[in-house]
Parts: structure tokens; C-alpha cells; sequence
């Protein structure tokens, strides 16, 4: 009995806590769904319909002094032009869009979508150009209030845009409010550029030190804008900001000038991580084997293509589907590779030129292959969600993630492969074999099958190295060609066989690239690169980072 009246007390105490919590929770979605009566939202919207502009602009401010989440649909159906009213039903107001199979329509009080609509039956309400403006400073003004950081960031980053002395005042307002850290600065950046544009002379001046640093590119017109000089005089009359606006736009330009230099880094380490891919097979095999293999290039096509493969087998996984190209395009690759080895090159070992050839004459095969598959056109290969975008570090550099998780990548490639030429049996083979083939074989080691296994591991890497290709640029048959000529400077370069060389060669060869190219262009950079390379082979023929085997026996 005792043991009843114990169980009895929990279940009411249980079933008192649900009810508490099923009423706190209704009363919750009761205020988050709260809205003003549809009468308030359609007074105003019922004048839009025969308003004139000027009239329209005082109406748009009376809808967002309204304090529900349907003036947004509203505002942004005015600015996209999307908001029509039903011909048929003076209070009915829609938001319209495309459809697969024609319109459809929103209706902006009750959400409710109509769809095969015919859009004769609708009447659009129409902006013009400062009407436009107006919305997007509004919906900034509105957005900043959101509880999400991210929309009140780019509210933020719209109030930049604004050029109206009366968003100073809501724009504090914010400032006051406001506890993230990244919103609030740039909240200050919009109020001191209104500050610089309308305050008094010492007002402006003092805003415009405030921005002395600030590398969004709205800053920089603003201060250029302050400089501009017609018929012999400024237009900015006063000199104090002239002066002010100079001293900070000198300063700007010092560091977009820097961080302008940080980006060609960037971007030639990045060249210099698909360098490495594409180069770091070729080593291997040219360093075990003495191959010059003229079809490593199409090994990276391949690899491209089975990416493109396998997104179009994956349509509606795109965001994993380079989890599986990576594998799928070194299997590919590297069986392909193989086959080559053990049908053509193991019959010309001891004849360069001839290997040379036939090389040259399986990557012409392999590009017509392509063309006859897949069409001489290029393919197109969608990039996942988690590598589009860009890191912002400032207002004058942003880092792309698509190549950043390349340069990771890369790396990553590296590592696992200098730990199968240092951890496995593979490995220790070969490493014998390029050392020394004659006292390796003599060994018991099968170097016909180790020069199959390596040009096969060479292919695959080649074909990794299309995997990431295809995230920079457009999948076509010649697509290998582009990086050969590139991939042999490196090994040339770096020394060949040697990991280390490679690498250094390849981030070398990128940075040198990428970092001449505003001063040259692209084409005389290559050229100024490719001398700089044939002088240094001139003094150290086997490379950077030289290896003893098999070539130096020879």
C-alpha cells in the first residue's frame, strides 16, 4: 500500500510538470505567432494599389513602423517586383514566383500558396528606382531587429549602401542594442560613413578618422568620393575633410594593397596544392621507373570525369558525392594505369624516346574516348554546399573555402603517401628499386610487378588530383593537357622521386605564378618561370633536392 502511494505521488507529480510545461510552450507559440489584426496591414496596402510614388514611399515607411513578421514578405515582394493584388478580390495581395508548370502565388496574410495560377488575373504593383532604395534601407532598418546573427550581418552590410541622414538615428539605436561583437562593428562603419556624409565639419572629420583603416570597399568610394575634382575645383568644399578623407584613404590603400599581396599568396599556394597532386604521382614513377610518362595528364581527366560520373549518379547527394569521387578516381585512374604499364610500357623499358611516344599516343586514345563518350564539350561539376562560399578576414580579403579545403586536402594526400614509401613493405620495395633495380631484384623482389603497382599508384594519385581539379574549373577532354607541362617543371624542378622536392617545387612554381601575374599577365609569367627553371637546371641538373638511383647510375 505504501509502496502505491509513493508510485500515486510521482505520477501526479509527473503529470503536473507536463501541464505546466504543454501550457508554458502554448503560450510561447501563442506570442510567437502573434500578429496585428489583418485590417492594420491591409489600410496601407490597399493605397499601394493607386498611390503615386511619393505617396507609395510614405506608405512603405507606415507598413514597417508595424510590428509583424509579414511586413518583410511584403517588403520584399515590393523591392524583387513580385507583389500583385487579385483582380477579382480587392483585400487579396500575393507574392508571385515561377513555377515547374506555371505560376504560383503567396498570399501575404495567410501564407497560403496557389499554384497554376494565371497571372493576367493579377495586377503587379509597380517601384521605380528611389521607391527601390527606400525598401532596402527599410529592410535592413527591420532586419537589424532580427534575432538572427547572421540577418542582422547582412542588414549591416546593406546600411553601407545608404546614403539617408535619417537612418543615423535607428542606426545607434542598434549600436545600443546590440551584443555581437562583428554586427556592432559594422554598424559603427555605416553610422560614421552617414556621420562623414552629413555631420558638421568637425563631426565629419572625426567620423572619418574613425574609418582610417576600414577595408570595405564602400568606405574606399566614400573617401574617393570626397577627392573628386571637377573644372578645376572639389566638389567637397571643405578642406579640414578633404585633408582628413586623404590621410585616410592613403592608409586604406597601403593595406588593400598588403592584403591584395596576402591573396596572390593564397591563391598560388592553392595552384601550388593542385601542382602537387598532379605532379607528386609523376615523380613517383619518373623516379622509380624512368618513365616519361605523356599521358599523366589524362589520368587527371579521368579522374575528372568519374567525378562527373558520379555526381550525375548521385544527383540529389551532391554534398557527399566527392567523398566517393575521391576513391572512385584513384581505382579508376590507377586501374587505367596498369593496364598501360603491363600493355605497352614494361615492352620499352631502356627506350626513352620510344616510351615517349607511345605515351604521347595513349593520351591522344584516351582524349578521343572521352569525346566520343561524353561529348568534346565541357561538363559541368557542382560544387558541394560545404566548400562553396568564402572566409572573410576583411573587407579586402576573403578566402575561397573551395580552395582552402584543396590546399587541406593536398596535404593530407602527402602525408598518407609518404607514410606508405616509409611504414610498408611497398614502400621499402620501392625505395630498393630506386636505389638500386639490379641488387633489388637479385633481392627476390618482383620489380616487373613494383613498376606496375607504382605506375598504377602514380595514375591514381593523377586521378585524386582531377577530383580537385574539377572543383576549380570545367571538366573537358584537354583538361590533363593544361597541368603536364607543369607537372614535369615541378619534378624537374624539385628533383626527382624525392616528396620534399615536389613539394617545394610545387608551391614554389605556384607562388612564382600567381604572384607575377598581375605585373606580367598569366602568359609572360609562365614564361619568366619557365626561364627561371632552365637556368637553374643549367646549375643543378638533378634538382633541389636530388635523389642517388637508378638515372644517377646510369
Amino acid at each position: 500500500m505504501r509502496m502505491s502511494s509513493v508510485w500515486l505521488k510521482r505520477l501526479l507529480h509527473v503529470t503536473a510538470v507536463m501541464t505546466l510545461l504543454t501550457v508554458n510552450t502554448f503560450m510561447i507559440a501563442r506570442e510567437s505567432l502573434a500578429a496585428v489584426p489583418d485590417e492594420e496591414l491591409l489600410a496601407p496596402m490597399a493605397e499601394l494599389k493607386s498611390a503615386n510614388f511619393s505617396k507609395k514611399a510614405q506608405l512603405v515607411v507606415d507598413l514597417s513602423n508595424i510590428e509583424d513578421e509579414r511586413v518583410l514578405l511584403i517588403l520584399k515582394g515590393m523591392l524583387g517586383g513580385d507583389l500583385y493584388y487579385s483582380k477579382q478580390s480587392a483585400d487579396s495581395f500575393f507574392v508571385l514566383s515561377s513555377g515547374e508548370s506555371g505560376y504560383l502565388a503567396q498570399n501575404v496574410l495567410t501564407a497560403e500558396m496557389l499554384s497554376d495560377i494565371s497571372k493576367r488575373d493579377y495586377k503587379k504593383i509597380s517601384v521605380n528606382n528611389s521607391l527601390r532604395r527606400l525598401l532596402r534601407e527599410t529592410l535592413a532598418s527591420l532586419q537589424l531587429r532580427s534575432p538572427n546573427v547572421e540577418t542582422r550581418i547582412d542588414a549591416a552590410r546593406a546600411m553601407m549602401k545608404s546614403d539617408d541622414e535619417s537612418n543615423i538615428k535607428p542606426l545607434r539605436q542598434a549600436l545600443q542594442a546590440e551584443e555581437s561583437a562583428s554586427v556592432k562593428k559594422l554598424l559603427a562603419v555605416s553610422e560614421s560613413m552617414l556621420v562623414a556624409r552629413y555631420g558638421s565639419s568637425h563631426e565629419r572629420v572625426d567620423a572619418i578618422g574613425r574609418l582610417k583603416g576600414e577595408l570595405y570597399p564602400e568606405v574606399r568610394s566614400l573617401l574617393a568620393g570626397f577627392l573628386i575634382e571637377r573644372d578645376g575645383a572639389f566638389l567637397e568644399a571643405d578642406s579640414d575633410v578633404r585633408k582628413a578623407a586623404a590621410e585616410a584613404l592613403a592608409s586604406i590603400e597601403d593595406l588593400v594593397a598588403f592584403n591584395k599581396g596576402v591573396e596572390n599568396v593564397y591563391f598560388g599556394i592553392s595552384l601550388g596544392a593542385v601542382l602537387l597532386l598532379a605532379a607528386v604521382g609523376l615523380s613517383i614513377t619518373f623516379g622509380v621507373m624512368g618513365v616519361i610518362n605523356m599521358a599523366h595528364g589524362e589520368m587527371i581527366m579521368l579522374g575528372a570525369y568519374t567525378t562527373f560520373v558520379i555526381q550525375q549518379l548521385m544527383p540529389n547527394h551532391i554534398d557527399y558525392s566527392l567523398l566517393v569521387a575521391v576513391p572512385a578516381a584513384f581505382l579508376v585512374s590507377g586501374l587505367v594505369g596498369v593496364i598501360i604499364e603491363r600493355g605497352v610500357i614494361r615492352h620499352l623499358y631502356g627506350r626513352p624516346l620510344e616510351t615517349l611516344l607511345a605515351t604521347f599516343g595513349i593520351s591522344l586514345i584516351l582524349q578521343q574516348a572521352v569525346r566520343t563518350i561524353f561529348s568534346p564539350l565541357n561538363q559541368s561539376v557542382s560544387t558541394p554546399s560545404w566548400m562553396s562560399g568564402s572566409l572573410e578576414i576583411n573587407g579586402a580579403l576573403s578566402l575561397t573555402y573551395n580552395r582552402l579545403y584543396i590546399i587541406i586536402f593536398s596535404l593530407m594526400v602527402l602525408f598518407a603517401l609518404a607514410m606508405l614509401l616509409r611504414k610498408t613493405l611497398f614502400g621499402l620495395q620501392m625505395r630498393a628499386v630506386t636505389q638500386n633495380r639490379r641488387m633489388a631484384s637479385s633481392m627476390g623482389i618482383r620489380t616487373g610487378w613494383l613498376d606496375a603497382l607504382t605506375f598504377g599508384l602514380g595514375s591514381g594519385i593523377a586521378g585524386i588530383a582531377g577530383v580537385a581539379l574539377s572543383q576549380l574549373t570545367n571538366v573537358g577532354p584537354n583538361l590533363g593537357q593544361a597541368y603536364i607541362i607543369d607537372s614535369f617543371m615541378v619534378v624537374v624542378f624539385g628533383g626527382v622521386g624525392n616528396l620534399v622536392g615536389t613539394f617545394v617545387g610545387a608551391m614554389s612554381l605556384g607562388i612564382a605564378n600567381k604572384m607575377m601575374e598581375p605585373f606580367a599577365g598569366a602568359v609572360l609569367a609562365k614564361i619568366l618561370v619557365l626561364v627561371v627553371i632552365i637556368l637553374f637546371i643549367q646549375k643543378y641538373p638533378r634538382g633541389m633536392f636530388a635523389l642517388k638511383g637508378r638515372a644517377a647510375e646510369d
